[in-house]
């Protein structure tokens, strides 16, 4: 593994970690009035899209932190459907 390797998955746990406050917040406080359910669902497919990319250009970078970004965001996704509207 290279430098450039290596810098590229420095960038994507930098980036696979942006949703996990997010996470943790919705599920300490069983809260996700706030979010959006078009964001969660854009991020999502944005997600699947690049996964495809990722597997046929061989780019274990971009792979790995899609996946990461993908299931948090089903977690998000499943909260929304499953956590009650704060009133």
């Amino acid at each position: 593994m290279n430098l450039v390797d290596l810098l590229g998955y420095f960038g994507a746990f930098l980036s696979a970690i942006t949703f996990m406050p997010q996470v943790w917040l919705a599920w300490k406080s069983k809260s996700v009035g706030d979010l959006s359910i078009w964001m969660i669902l854009i991020v999502i497919t944005s997600c699947i899209v690049w996964l495809v990319y990722a597997v046929n250009v061989k780019s274990g970078p971009v792979l790995a932190a899609n996946m990461i970004v993908l299931a948090l965001s089903l977690v998000l996704f499943y909260f929304k459907m499953t956590f009650p509207p704060k009133k």
